[in-house]
């Protein structure tokens, strides 16, 4: 997949004016017809539309954290299938916010209940719609769209699907992937026919929230070439060609295609106008969608020797005049709620579809490849964006501040994706080719959706994510705490900003309050209270507290031995046994007191997990410094090959002894893990060569019998430190190892960054040998930041040229 970096290139070329959400307040010149007729008057509110909007106003209570007002808002209708998905959504988001397992049987039964009931609806829907047609009226749903009648029940089918598959793979196993990848098998089909049958030429026509990384290709056919062929246009080589917003004059003057809004009038004297646009399914583009791909004439086109009589009796101008009122067509923005919720719904569906796929491990995208799926991560990203667009931009492009009940609710649900997968990529991806685009992008979402619903938990999370990855923690923290200062009306949401909070602080080396906040989240959630005590035992051995640290230590067995989802151990807990063990059979090896394993404890767990969360990338230069001071007090001494100014100069060849007490450290796997965080340091402070070196040593490191996970993400680490080097052009590495200033260097030109980029992908290559085996733990996280990173380096090429 090639990812292009372009920020405007997806939507700068768009005529503002045809594309608003709500186009019966934009101002669009009138066809003339040779007859006249009286206006039609405004339909009245639809069964669909009515039951839409009604469920709409229960998601607004729970976008601001009422859950249980939305809760009751659902149960109002029972027999609505969007109220039943309301009420699915709402188990689904406290089971998958929480990880309660308790509640995802009950998320099951709803979403379940869901669909049954969006395919009734549907069935009855397309009955009527038939009905309708064969009495001379266009196929239409009862929301006076201009889609086929049903067709929103189909997507309400889609979404219950989507979400009962995600369920399974929140557990971040292998096995959770598989069963994730089963129930998704039957959406696919049904996306791929959505997708093609409300964006038949892509999405270039609509706007987004923020500027988003172009697709590789905005027309299906290139994503998945087998669909039905009368909903898809011939793929060209580049989308740009199809893309209707790459002719930047005027529209030629055409109706509004609203029943509420099409007039006919008379206008001053013009040539023939084209006829008024169909408002069936495919009327608006299945008459001369030829003439969007041709690269011959209008004139030519009619000329041909095998064109029909009909076609030949048109003139040049009357094609052109077609082939405008098409474009203005597709660019009209949605109609009304129903229409509304078709494309904003359709976007979501199939961008978090494809971006699911985009994101499972190498392992598991091999089978969905031997199915015969196909993904396009640009294509999912961009197409989430046109959802959340839909949702909070205004007519004029600026953030919306209308009512919450006047936009779909995809289009939230929609941002929140494009929130988080920002969010993991910032966090979890090591480099970005384009940081600050990805930021910008970031914060752009959070405004639009935040002023809407100030109170929810969920944006305010995202805030504070923001606000932390551009290097402001307490700035992040204060936001964090005022937010959990309110009255907790939806926990599970609260539960997200109490584990932000906890992992922000532990980056700040605020042990005591970091200890506290995860041992709060064992009273706020059922996930693995194991793993929140883990990392709290590790804060209070780094406080010296180890008395403390021992009785949260001596817990973990029972807690461990408890029910897990799926009847297994998450991966944190699959390390926390083998770390239980390793730190008994030191302290017996030694000859302490068995019952008080915690003093053999040199490393801290909690900042070992915290390299699986990438805790240490954005810490400041002063905590990153305290870090490096704490492991070097550690024996023996630390020997690499390139000196550090951080760390006593001692050649790696003639270590330091220790003469009587053993090694803090006698373990090959505690020296490298202590190498590794040190690598991790010291490239946090730009001093790239003793990180390399230190990252080597810890990938190198012989006789790793327990933490064989080391040598992967060493690996990974070199690559990232590789990445950063480049970009800095050496500029910022402070000294050469002497405690001399180094001299800037120049940036790297294209040829440097080949090279460079060379170099890394054999590292990313060779760690990829140790991610996804299930004898080395969380090797899926590794998996997953490696297909993460190679994303960023393939729009690093794209910038500079290669």
């Amino acid at each position: 997949m090639t990812t292009t970096t372009d920020d405007t290139s997806a939507s700068s070329t768009a005529a503002p004016e045809t594309l608003s959400p709500t186009p019966s307040t934009t101002s669009l010149p009138v066809v003339t017809t040779t007859s006249t007729s009286t206006a039609t008057p405004a339909p009245a509110p639809s069964p669909t539309a009515s039951a839409l909007l009604s469920a709409n106003a229960g998601f607004a209570h729970l976008f601001s954290n009422h859950i249980s007002a939305a809760r009751d808002a659902f149960a109002a209708d029972p027999a609505s299938p969007f109220h039943l998905l309301g009420l699915g959504v709402c188990a689904f988001l406290e089971a998958a916010l929480g990880m309660e397992s308790g509640l995802m049987g009950e998320a099951s039964r709803l979403l379940a209940a869901s669909e049954a009931g969006a395919k009734r609806a549907g069935a009855e829907a397309r009955k009527v719609g038939v009905g309708n047609n064969a009495h001379g009226g266009n196929v239409r749903g009862d929301g006076g769209g201009r889609f086929a009648a049903g067709l929103e029940y189909e997507i309400l089918q889609a979404d219950a699907v989507v979400l009962l598959g995600l369920t399974h793979a929140l557990s971040e196993s292998y096995m959770g992937y598989f069963q994730c990848m089963y129930a998704l098998n039957a959406a696919h089909s049904k996306f791929t026919k959505l997708y093609k049958t409300v964006f038949p030429v892509g999405l270039d026509a609509y706007r987004t929230p923020a500027p988003s990384r172009k697709a590789s290709s905005s027309n299906l056919a290139v994503v998945a070439g087998n669909g039905n062929a009368n909903a898809m246009l011939t793929p060209s080589a580049n989308a740009s060609t199809i893309s209707v917003s790459t002719d930047s004059s005027p529209p030629t003057p055409v109706s509004a295609s609203s029943p509420s809004t099409q007039q006919q009038q008379q206008q001053p004297a013009k040539p023939a106008p084209a006829p008024t646009p169909s408002k069936s399914l495919f009327g608006r583009w299945s008459a001369s969608t030829a003439s969007l791909l041709s690269t011959k004439s209008t004139t030519s086109l009619s000329l041909s020797k095998n064109s029909s009589s009909t076609s030949l009796a048109k003139s040049a101008e009357e094609l052109e005049r077609e082939k405008e009122n098409e474009r203005v067509e597709r660019e009209r923005g949605p109609e009304g709620p129903v229409e509304e919720m078709i494309v904003a719904g359709v976007a979501f569906g199939f961008g978090l579809f494809n971006l699911v796929f985009s994101l499972l491990p190498k392992r598991v995208q091999s089978l969905v490849g031997l199915l015969g799926f196909k993904h396009d991560r640009a294509l999912a990203l961009r197409a989430l964006a046109v959802s959340a667009g839909l949702n909070i931009l205004d007519d004029d492009g600026t953030l919306s501040s209308e009512g919450s009940t006047g936009r779909d609710v995809h289009g939230v649900f929609a941002g929140l994706v494009l929130m988080t997968f920002h969010g993991v990529v910032l966090l979890l991806s090591g480099y970005q080719a384009d940081e600050a685009r990805i930021i910008r992008r970031y914060k752009a979402i959070v405004d639009g959706i935040e002023s809407r619903y100030p109170t929810g938990s969920l944006w305010i999370l995202n805030r504070a994510k923001i606000l932390r990855m551009s290097h402001d923690a307490e700035g992040a923290i204060a936001v964090l705490k005022k937010g959990l200062e309110a009255p907790q009306t939806f926990v599970q949401a609260d539960t997200l900003l109490m584990f932000e909070l906890a992992w922000t602080l532990l980056a700040q080396r605020r042990h005591q309050e970091a200890a506290e906040a995860f041992v709060r989240l064992t009273e706020m959630n059922s996930w693995s209270h194991a793993t929140y005590y883990f990392i709290a035992a590790g804060c209070y051995i780094s406080l010296g507290n180890l008395t403390k640290a021992q009785e949260l230590l001596d817990a973990l067995p029972e807690l461990l031995s408890k029910k897990k989802v799926g009847g297994k151990d998450l991966p944190t807990e699959v390390l926390i046994r083998k770390k239980l063990e390793f730190y008994k059979e030191k302290q017996k090896r030694r000859g302490g007191d068995p019952a008080k394993f915690a003093e053999c404890i040199s490393i801290s767990p909690a900042d070992e997990l915290a390299i699986f969360w990438n805790t240490h990338q954005r810490i400041d230069e002063a905590v990153a410094t305290a870090h490096i001071a704490e492991l070097a007090t550690l024996t023996p001494a630390v020997a690499i090959a390139v000196p550090s100014p951080l760390l006593p100069a001692i050649d790696e060849k003639h270590q330091v002894q220790p003469e009587q007490t053993p090694a803090d450290l006698d373990t090959p796997d505690e020296r490298a893990l202590r190498a590794l965080l040190l690598g991790i340091m010291h490239r946090t402070l730009r001093l790239y060569a003793p990180a390399r070196a230190l990252l080597e040593a810890a990938r190198g490191a012989q006789g790793v019998k327990v933490s064989t996970w080391i040598a992967g993400v060493a690996l990974f680490e070199m690559a990232v430190n590789d990445l950063k080097e480049a970009d800095d052009g050496g500029a910022g590495e402070k000294t050469d190892g002497d405690g001399k200033e180094k001299e800037a260097k120049t940036p790297l030109d294209k040829a440097g960054w080949a090279a460079v980029l060379a170099g890394v992908d054999k590292k990313l290559d060779e760690a990829q040998g140790f991610a996804g085996k299930s004898d080395i733990d969380l090797s899926s996280r590794l998996d997953s930041r490696i297909a993460l990173l190679r994303d960023e380096i393939a729009a690093k090429r794209g910038m500079v040229g290669i």
